[in-house]
């Protein structure tokens, strides 16, 4: 059966439509079981059917715990195989982010370790790094700090800003998304004493997408 994947998101869902469209070219086999959001007013929201939706506005809860609490109640109905943060802006709470232990991962605009947190593609501009990328990891209670599945690279080129950079990145940082979910979807994924497992063996460094869409261990020195 095909795997099942809810997917939190906060914005326009840009990275929800590239698992969509992953499933709809036969290169995913999964279904979107649910999305949820802290925005009502997200975007992303309208990539599904009204039955596959799911909002409240984090502000109107007493404190994170009860709204992730809420969130996690919602999240488990749906019954996923995998829960994936697609541009989910809020920090998840321990409790949740247990409870899904294992089966959550989450798509960073940075190569991790590098620039956790926010303002990416400024902070690697700052640094002069030549190259920038995204990457997706299992996601723990610290922030952007899970083990890291693979990782996709693009150049920073001369003259680049913030905004062209992101620009550039984004659509890599969907067939990146799309390929780690089908190694998901697949079977082949697993986390493990904080480390990935491919097939059953360790990873000990993130798997690095190709020009072809391809995922391969980083043979780099």
């Amino acid at each position: 059966m095909s795997a099942r994947i809810a997917v939190l998101a906060s914005g326009r869902g840009s990275n929800l439509q590239a698992l969509l469209d992953a499933i709809g070219a036969g290169r995913l086999d999964a279904r979107i079981a649910g999305v949820f959001s802290d925005r009502p007013d997200a975007a992303a929201l309208d990539r599904v059917e009204p039955a596959l939706r799911w909002s409240a506005d984090a502000r109107t809860f007493p404190d994170r715990a009860a709204f992730d609490a809420e969130l996690a109640r919602a999240v488990a109905a749906c019954a996923p195989d995998w829960v994936f943060c697609a541009g989910y802006m809020r920090i998840l709470g321990e409790a949740f982010v247990r409870r899904f232990e294992g089966r959550l991962l989450n798509v960073h605009p940075s190569l991790l370790p590098r620039y956790k947190g926010l303002h990416t593609h400024a902070r690697a501009l700052r640094a002069g790094d030549a190259e920038h990328g995204a990457s997706v990891h299992f996601v723990v209670p610290e922030l952007d700090s899970g083990a890291v599945v693979a990782q996709v690279r693009i150049p920073v080129l001369p003259g680049d800003t913030a905004d062209t950079l992101a620009e550039r990145l984004l659509p890599q940082e969907h067939r990146l998304v799309a390929a780690v979910m089908a190694l998901a979807a697949s079977g082949r994924l697993a986390e493990r004493h904080g480390q990935v497992q491919l097939d059953g063996q360790t990873l000990f460094r993130p798997l690095r997408l190709d020009s072809a869409g391809v995922l391969h261990p980083d043979s780099r020195d």
